[in-house]
């Protein structure tokens, strides 16, 4: 049985950082896909999980320091493949990994990744993974034990895949999610990668080389200490999905964990950052 989504398409002006902010309290109350465009962005949520005023919630949209306008309409979950499709462009990291969809054309890169991303977050577009990304091809992933916390479309998950990591498991609370990363991971023909719908819970007696985690900073707060507890002495823990300002409370709450700070990368007003146990 197919899903119904609401849509709503907005108008931003100006676009940055406007759209950013938009897209983090648009996911902080159920939004799960976005899509960037010329006039602003294009969110989706699930119709069951939508209810009246839901939108009272987003802060920016009562800013005077932007005008946003929107409309919204109901849709299939059949729809949005020609919808991602009309905007969807592949993304070029640091000279040598595309992310791509399956219909783009490849590119001579040490790393192809091949994404359909339908209603998964984790295209490589937003900023936080696209720093994520980054991050990962500046490390040396080889037999190491993986997680990706929140995984989207399991695009982080391949990549450290793909850079000689095993084993790797992959986990996200939403069964889109789960479903689409199954279909990536298939599509890149990285079959080692183990993947897992549900929630923090799923961490408990596992451990871990390495954890990523894009998620939003709300939901890294409430799960650091169980992170901790999956990460191996010596392991790294790299964190993404929140504002430049929110950096100090995170800082803080993995200093309490003796997590140490070692670097962070910054673009569009959003950071993401490494800590070693």
């Amino acid at each position: 049985m197919s899903s119904s989504y609401k849509g709503f398409y907005f108008k931003v002006n100006p676009l940055q950082p406007a759209t950013e902010i938009l897209i983090a309290q648009l996911n902080e109350v159920g939004f799960e896909s976005f899509v960037e465009t010329e006039e602003g962005l294009q969110a989706f949520i699930l119709s069951s999980v939508y209810k009246e005023g839901l939108l009272e919630e987003i802060q920016i949209l009562k800013s005077e320091e932007f005008e946003i306008e929107f409309t919204s309409e109901d849709i299939e979950q059949v729809n949005w493949n020609s919808e991602w499709e009309k905007n969807f462009t592949p993304i070029l990291v640091a000279e040598n990994c595309q992310v791509r969809a399956p219909f783009h054309p490849k590119l001579d890169t040490e790393f192809d990744i091949v994404i359909e991303p339908k209603m998964s977050f984790g295209t490589g577009h937003h900023a936080t993974t696209h720093m994520m990304i980054q991050h990962i091809l500046n490390e040396d992933w080889n037999e190491k034990s993986v997680l990706d916390m929140g995984c989207g479309t399991g695009v982080l998950a391949i990549l450290t895949a793909m850079k000689g990591a095993k084993p790797v498991e992959a986990i996200d609370i939403d069964n889109w999610c789960y479903l689409n990363t199954l279909e990536n991971i298939e599509r890149n023909n990285c079959l080692d990668i183990s993947v897992y719908e549900g929630d923090v819970s799923l961490l408990k007696g596992k451990n871990f080389d390495a954890i990523i985690a894009n998620i939003n900073r709300n939901i890294l707060l409430n799960d650091m200490e169980s992170y901790n507890d999956s990460l191996n002495n010596n392991g790294s823990l790299f964190l993404s999905g929140f504002y430049k300002d929110d950096l100090p409370v995170i800082l803080e709450a993995c200093e309490k964990l003796d997590l140490k700070y070692e670097s962070h990368l910054e673009r569009e007003n959003w950071v993401a950052v490494k800590f070693v146990k």
